[in-house]
C-alpha cells in the first residue's frame, strides 16, 4: 500500500513541468457522449492505483505517455472541441486532474463562463488542502464530481491500493467544497458495496444533498476483468465490453 498524498507529490514531478506549474501532460483531447455531450481533455498521472481503472496503462506509464501542454493550449483545445460539436460542457478526465494545482486553476480561469466545467476527481488533494476548495469557489461555472473508491476505509484500500486514511480525505473534500459553496456531488463505483448505508449516513452528515450518490457503472474491458479476477473480485455484476 501507499500514501496517496505522497504519491501525488511524486507524480506531479513527472507530469508537471517548470516552477510556475504552467505545463502538464495530456494524452488526448476528444468529444465524448457523457453528460449529453462534453469536450474532454484526458490528463496523465494519478495518485491511486484502482484495480478497476480503465486507464491503467496510462496511470502506470505516466513518464512515457502523453505530451506537455500549457493551460492556454488546453483551454483552446477544449473550447474548440465544444464549439465545433455544439457542446456547452467541458471537463478534464482520464487520470487525476487535481495534480498540478496551479495548472488546473489557470485552465479554469481561461474557460469562458458560458461553458459548464465538470471537474472529475477522486478529491484526495481537495480533502488534504482546504485552500484548494477555496480557490475553486472562484469559478461559478464549475461543478465537482468526487468519485469515491469505496464505502469505507477497508474497501477503499482494497479497490484503490492506497492506505485507508485517504478515504477520509475523499469525504473531507466534499466537506471542504460544501463549506466553500462549490457545486459538487459524490459518485461511487458500483462494485463498492461493503457499507453503502454507512456511507450515505456520513455524506448526509456533511450535507443532506450528498446522500443522493451517483452510481458509476463499471465497464468490463478485458484488462479490467483480468485485474478484478486477480484481486478476487471476478464474481461481480459489471457491464461487459
Amino acid at each position: 500500500m501507499f500514501d496517496a498524498v505522497e504519491l501525488s507529490k511524486a507524480t506531479e514531478k513527472i507530469v508537471c513541468k517548470n516552477s510556475s506549474g504552467n505545463l502538464r501532460k495530456y494524452y488526448r483531447f476528444r468529444p465524448a457522449a457523457f453528460y449529453g455531450g462534453i469536450a474532454t481533455a484526458d490528463c496523465v498521472g494519478c495518485n491511486l492505483r484502482c484495480i478497476f481503472c480503465w486507464a491503467w496503462n496510462v496511470v502506470n506509464n505516466s513518464a512515457k505517455i502523453g505530451n506537455f501542454y500549457s493551460p492556454e493550449e488546453v483551454a483552446e483545445k477544449l473550447v474548440g472541441i465544444a464549439k465545433k460539436k455544439g457542446f456547452s460542457q467541458i471537463r478534464i478526465s482520464g487520470n487525476e486532474p487535481t495534480i498540478g494545482k496551479k495548472h488546473l486553476l489557470k485552465i479554469l480561469g481561461l474557460i469562458p463562463p458560458s461553458f459548464h466545467f465538470i471537474l472529475e476527481t477522486n478529491g484526495i488533494l481537495i480533502g488534504h488542502d482546504a485552500d484548494y476548495a477555496k480557490q475553486l469557489s472562484k469559478f461559478d461555472n464549475l461543478h465537482v464530481r468526487v468519485s469515491l473508491k469505496g464505502t469505507n476505509e477497508e474497501e477503499f484500500s482494497k479497490l484503490s491500493g492506497a492506505y485507508g486514511a485517504s478515504f477520509n480525505l475523499q469525504l473531507n473534500s466534499l466537506r471542504n467544497l460544501v463549506n466553500e459553496d462549490v457545486s459538487c456531488h459524490a459518485a461511487l463505483i458500483e462494485i463498492a458495496k461493503a457499507d453503502l448505508r454507512g456511507l450515505k449516513a456520513k455524506l448526509k452528515s456533511i450535507d443532506a444533498k450528498l446522500e443522493n450518490i451517483e452510481i458509476e457503472p463499471l465497464i468490463a474491458y478485458p484488462a479490467v476483468k483480468a485485474r478484478l479476477a486477480k484481486g478476487g473480485l471476478s464474481n461481480i455484476n459489471i457491464f461487459e465490453k
